[in-house]
């Protein structure tokens, strides 16, 4: 819009009045002849008001150009289009914070060193401060109140399809140190590295970005698909399912047995010769995968001591599944974007993106090697419980939605 007021057409205004400049910027003359600048705007359906200063060069006084310059400001935060705000509620806000705002680098040390107690592995705090000063060097001078989404993503662009899954950690640590600043009160507004909601939107989605020729579900999506499978009434499909819920291969799922199960300890014991690895396995078996085990039990082979035996997901047959048994369960449900393998993908995903479990213990859940030392730590007594909450917290992450009772769903034909 078009400036509409002068240095010189303000100095000889002298009735009262609010004259426009246009921008939501208004010069207002009151009775007395005083003259001041106001940004008037509405918000939630009300008009409101904020006061710039009064008009003039002098001490505490506003020039023309910097009152345009302030509701120049003031419209970006109403109008922003990821995160519109008001700009009076912002101006409070930044009035409350600490004169001395600290600049991204520092705080994040200060972050990782409040933080690091919780990491036993000196790798893992290593690697903190190693992504965040290699990738994330760009902001490490900037005030972390300054921080935007467009910095956000100039950080990510670059490596966000190179490396994706380091990429992914940079956002999250990114995310971890702004929400830390936020809790202080050193930023207000939205957290500019937030995934969902946000950076989703702005960058490709993980599932263009499998691992290997595995294609992979996005984590988001498993609880929807979930649901789905649970409609199926069949051994697949609760084969199926149970994989997702352990993040486990399909050979291991397919080939598992009663005699590796404790239903009463909620554990599954693989071992060493049905192991990718070589090595045996302790799976913890959250409350869902209990309850699919259970209605397995009904369908099992009863051995002499009278307890299931055998093969625990029967084919029609009365063996166990075929290979590919749970490929084409989800062929069945038009799925033939991912497979079964994918799932773990999407596990690990979730895992390093929306959860603070140490990435250890994410990979001891999947059975993979993460070098010598750290493998024996994390085989000890205690790795199972770490590894039990963190798949408890997975269940409940995929867990199905509640139906809202507002909508009536359509039968299929």
């Amino acid at each position: 819009m078009a400036k509409e007021l002068t240095v010189k057409a303000i100095e000889a205004l002298t009735a009262p009045g609010r004259y426009s400049d246009g921008d939501n910027l208004y010069l207002q003359i009151t009775k007395t002849g005083s003259k001041s600048w106001l940004f008037m705007y509405r918000w939630q359906g009300k008009q409101k008001e904020m006061g710039l200063g009064p008009y003039g060069s002098g001490n505490g006084q506003v020039t023309l150009a910097a009152a345009r310059a302030a509701a120049g400001k003031a419209l970006g935060v109403l109008k922003d289009p990821n995160n519109p705000r008001d700009p009076m509620a912002v101006r409070r806000q930044q009035r409350a914070m600490p004169d001395t705002i600290p600049n991204f680098g520092d705080f994040a040390e200060q972050v990782i060193a409040d933080l690091e107690s919780q990491w036993r592995n000196p790798k893992h705090r290593a690697q903190w401060r190693s992504t965040l000063r290699e990738h994330g060097k760009g902001l490490w001078s900037t005030p972390v109140n300054e921080i935007d989404t467009e910095a956000v993503l100039k950080v990510l662009k670059p490596i966000w399809k190179k490396v994706p899954e380091t990429a992914s950690r940079v956002r999250g640590r990114i995310e971890k140190v702004l929400d830390a600043a936020r809790a202080r009160k050193l930023r207000e507004g939205e957290n500019p590295a937030r995934w969902r909601g946000h950076l989703d939107h702005l960058l490709p989605r993980r599932e263009k970005l499998t691992r290997g020729h595995h294609a992979a579900m996005p984590y988001d999506q498993v609880s929807a698909f979930v649901g789905e499978l649970r409609q199926r009434d069949s051994v697949s499909a609760r084969a199926l399912e149970l994989l997702v819920l352990c993040a486990a291969r399909s050979g291991e799922v397919l080939g598992m047995t009663w005699e590796e199960l404790d239903l009463d300890k909620a554990v599954w014991s693989l071992p060493a010769a049905r192991m990718k690895a070589g090595r045996s396995h302790r799976v913890p078996l959250n409350g869902r995968a209990i309850e699919i085990l259970r209605e397995m039990v009904a369908l099992a082979t009863t051995g002499k001591d009278g307890k299931p035996a055998g093969v625990v997901f029967k084919g029609a047959g009365g063996g166990g599944l075929s290979v590919m048994a749970l490929t084409m369960q989800l062929r069945r449900m038009n799925r033939q974007d991912v497979t079964p393998h994918g799932f773990r993908s999407s596990f690990r995903d979730w895992a390093a993106e929306e959860t603070s479990f140490a990435r250890e213990v994410a990979e001891a859940a999947l059975a993979h090697s993460v070098g010598d030392a750290t493998e024996q730590a994390y085989r000890r007594g205690d790795a199972l419980e770490k590894r039990r909450k963190l798949m408890d917290a997975w269940a409940a992450y995929i867990e199905p939605k509640a139906a809202d009772p507002k909508v009536v769903p359509l039968r299929q034909a």
